[in-house]
């Protein structure tokens, strides 16, 4: 009897996936040890990562970042396939963001004295949360006297109660008049808003006060400089891609069930996973490694008759369950804008950091959406480019999502030009100057993500909400079985399931090649 290769399984040509299938091919897919298989849902490989064009200009659709090149596999990968060098304009956020413009509703440009001390206290308690730092500055200490000490401990409440104490240490007039509606108070708490707002979309958490502070200190950033990738992150999917031999990726081939068999025992060859495709076709396999989206393995515990839902049959054991049910998964989506061409108030647009009034607040400006009230800059996606930038998270994601194109150009240029042009004929102001003897602004062209809506992703990526723990991260990773005459039958990678990199790409690779190797170790061919 010719005895069968093990088939190994990969659901999703993401980051994740092909990095194990990479490892795997090399390893002992080459040497015709294995049966390898790629499943992806959609027509394209990429899953998260998706480099795209927008007004001449190189774009990310998602995933934009190295976020720290020192150890990062990513950057590693990008400089041996020369992808840090580029002949056409791309995404690449160079140092003029170090020099924003900040600007509050209804146009007044602010004066670094007052923003600066509120943004430093801000980065000071991220970082103290976030365990880079063993105390947030002299008059708080170690930090301990923030906290009451009451339920969860989130993110958000250890803000607001560091921005209470700052203000109860600060001798100021709280009521002193600044300019226009605004007083000194009201003008602080809207900067601090801001960088909240900036948290919200490196976390993926609607609200600081869903993200649990105690994991902080246990996710882990890679030393050294955050960059773009000039030739695009899908030149790092592509080069991972480009070993497996044709025929080895599959696409637009979406699993809805994975039939597992927690005491299977096999006589006659039978493999022991069986995969359900939505078009009605099936595939064995001796082991899969499942790379789906967070947001994807929550839909599927909902009760739905959706068939394009993926379920496990029979279910997922309960630890596991609850974990993907604890652990948080949000939605963050870009906007590029284009202008037109008669924009003629700057030699280039500057990076804007926008200060907003509360939403509750009654002299807030009726013209800006609640859905814009959130997002915290526009700027250009390099200094001369004339593609704008914003991004948005949570509700406001999911919203503009759902918003036509000639909607969104209409309310996100009223809303600029009402920061970009002021009545006031006064030259100076307390705050600083107000930028003046400006048109309303036209945007000619947008173009936006929309990752919370896409069935195979339901979001960008994961974070540790309050009531769960990077505990959750380990258990989604550990894989189905682990014991028995075949064990290993379903494997979990993707950047969910690491404990210290989740939410990024190199969290993904890392995961990719945990899997790998497990199966490789398994079958005792590791290098």
């Amino acid at each position: 009897m010719v005895v069968k290769k093990p088939r190994i399984v990969i659901i999703g040509a993401g980051m994740a996936g092909l990095t194990a299938a990479n490892k795997l091919y090399r390893t002992i897919g080459a040497k015709g040890g294995i049966e390898l298989c790629v499943i992806e849902g959609g027509n394209r490989i990429g899953g998260r990562i998706n480099t795209s064009e927008f007004g001449g200009d190189r774009i990310e659709m998602g995933a934009t970042w190295i976020h720290g090149i020192g150890g990062s596999p990513v950057y590693k990968i990008a400089q041996e396939i020369n992808s840090m060098e580029s002949d056409q304009p791309w995404e690449c956020m160079d140092g003029f963001l170090d020099d924003p413009i900040t600007i509050a509703e209804n146009g007044y440009v602010l004066n670094p004295s007052l923003i600066d001390p509120v943004s430093k206290f801000f980065n000071n308690l991220m970082d103290f949360a976030q365990g880079k730092r063993i105390s947030i500055g002299n008059e708080f200490g170690n930090g301990n006297r923030i906290w009451n000490g009451n339920g969860n401990r989130s993110v958000g409440s250890f803000l607001r109660k560091g921005l209470e104490d700052y203000w109860e240490l600060e001798s100021r007039k709280g009521s002193e008049e600044v300019t226009g509606n605004w007083n000194r108070k009201l003008l602080e708490e809207a900067i601090f808003a801001m960088e909240e707002n900036t948290q919200r979309y490196h976390t993926a958490a609607h609200d600081l006060y869903n993200l649990d502070y105690d994991a902080e200190s246990e996710y882990i950033m890679c030393p050294g400089e955050e960059i773009t990738i000039p030739k695009g992150y899908s030149s790092i999917i592509e080069s991972l891609a480009s070993i497996l031999p044709c025929g080895v990726i599959q696409l637009g081939k979406k699993v809805c069930k994975i039939e597992w068999h927690p005491h299977f025992e096999s006589y006659d060859g039978t493999r022991p996973v069986k995969l359900h495709f939505l078009d009605g076709t099936t595939l064995s396999a001796d082991h899969v490694i499942v790379t789906v989206s967070l947001g994807v393995l929550k839909a599927g515990l909902r009760d739905s008759n959706d068939s394009g839902v993926l379920k496990f049959k029979p279910p997922l054991p309960d630890y596991k369950t609850e974990a993907i049910s604890r652990l948080g998964y949000g939605v963050v989506n870009k906007l590029f804008m284009q202008p037109d061409q008669d924009l003629t108030d700057f030699d280039h647009f500057p990076f804007l950091q926008l200060v907003f009034h509360r939403s509750d607040s009654e002299v807030k400006n009726p013209k800006i959406p609640w859905w814009i009230r959130r997002t915290a800059s526009v700027s250009p996606i390099y200094r001369e480019s004339r593609v704008l930038l914003s991004w948005f998270a949570g509700e406001e994601a999911l919203k503009l999502e759902t918003l036509s194109d000639e909607v969104i150009l209409d309310q996100v240029s009223t809303t600029l030009s009402t920061f970009l042009s002021n009545s006031s004929d006064s030259d100076e102001q307390w705050n600083g100057n107000v930028i003046k003897n400006s048109s309303k602004l036209n945007l000619v062209k947008v173009l936006k993500s929309k990752w919370g809506s896409d069935p195979l992703f339901l979001g960008s990526y994961s974070y540790v909400a309050v009531g769960s723990s990077c505990c959750d991260m380990d258990t989604l990773a550990e894989p189905l079985t682990t014991s028995g005459s075949h064990p290993l039958q379903i494997l979990f990678a993707g950047e969910a399931t690491h404990r210290t990199h989740y939410s990024t790409t190199h969290g993904a690779y890392f995961s990719g090649i945990r899997e790998a190797n497990r199966l490789l170790e398994h079958y005792q061919c590791m290098n």
